[in-house]
């Protein structure tokens, strides 16, 4: 079973979704499944609203392939956009795929709530990083209280709901001659006593990510962030706010906050037991989350016996339709 990924890849530093993805697709390489070419691939791996009329020209010549949605979101939090993007992520995920893959059970479950339908086949599957890149110290980090402990956070977008109000909150008020603290990625607007560093290709993240003691994580609305999993990958325990999906991917590597006045006792509490938060990460490595897609697009191969063909003359009309009610009908 050959698997394409329908994706405009990008080098450098680019978002989660665009390293998850030449990770996986690498994975896939290194098994043996990957095409490059949609047209002989069985398995076509699309994802949230991207390349959407690809999707459509390809499903309309080649109905027999299985296409896979890999769902992002809800995006309603981007007001009128994301609403308009939500509902095209809904009809292409009702009309074009076979199955979905959901990064986080917080997302299928808001998915649904913003009217989202159920799929015959879906899973939940939760996404890692490039083993190559994000890898642990071969010997794992002590602190020893001779110097400062290091704190860094990461962010490739500037926007406000990715936890700016917390890291402007401990720019002002960390004790910094107890703490040092980083930060990669854009920001909002400048730190007084935190250090910015511009966004670092993946290489260059994760070994700073490797010098530091505890990873910050702040963002409000995530479906399942690459941020927080390079910094796990990497052997940083990490403090996250419990919003959205950041609980269910942390799972007992680190410590919750609700407010972001409980930092600095979390931070205390962590560098105390450091060794102990250390050894009891845990995670899924790229190659098991390949299994797990793999695995699901395997079931829908062998379960779907019966497939409606769609004849030649019909397969244009539905093209236009599809089309005109994702792309142009201005809700």
């Amino acid at each position: 079973m050959k698997i394409c990924i329908l994706a405009d890849f990008k080098d450098g530093p680019w978002g989660g979704g665009n390293q998850f993805l030449k990770a996986l697709k690498n994975e896939f390489i290194k098994q043996g499944s990957y095409e490059i070419d949609p047209t002989i691939a069985d398995v076509i791996l699309f994802n949230s609203h991207h390349k959407l009329k690809n999707v459509i020209r390809i499903k309309m010549k080649y109905p027999d392939k299985i296409f896979i949605h890999r769902v992002d979101g809800p995006m309603t939090y981007r007001g009128k956009t994301g609403v308009k993007l939500d509902k095209q992520i809904f009809r292409i995920n009702s009309l074009i795929a076979e199955g979905t893959v959901f990064q986080s059970e917080w997302s299928r479950q808001e998915n649904y709530n913003n009217g989202m339908h159920n799929n015959n086949f879906e899973i939940v599957i939760h996404n890692s990083p490039d083993p190559r890149i994000f890898f642990p110290l071969d010997k794992k980090q002590t602190y020893d209280g001779k110097r400062k402990i290091r704190l860094i956070a990461t962010s490739w977008s500037s926007n406000p709901d990715k936890g700016f109000d917390v890291y402007h909150n401990l720019d002002n008020k960390l004790d910094f001659k107890k703490y040092e603290m980083t930060f990669i990625g854009q920001i909002d607007k400048p730190f007084k006593n935190i250090n910015q560093i511009d966004p670092l290709p993946s290489f260059e993240l994760a070994e700073k990510l490797r010098k530091h003691d505890i990873f910050v994580f702040a963002s409000k609305i995530e479906a399942c962030s690459n941020s927080l999993l390079e910094a796990l990958h990497c052997g940083l325990p990490c403090v996250v706010r419990n919003c959205s999906s950041n609980p269910e991917i942390l799972g007992e590597n680190g410590e919750v906050f609700q407010d972001k006045e409980e930092i600095p006792i979390m931070l205390d509490k962590m560098i105390n037991n450091y060794e102990e938060y250390q050894q009891q990460i845990n995670l899924p490595d790229i190659h098991e989350i390949g299994k797990q897609y793999y695995s699901f697009f395997k079931r829908i191969h062998y379960e779907q016996i019966e497939k409606t063909y769609i004849s030649k003359s019909f397969n244009m009309y539905i093209y236009i339709l599809l089309l005109n009610i994702i792309f142009f009908d201005g809700n």
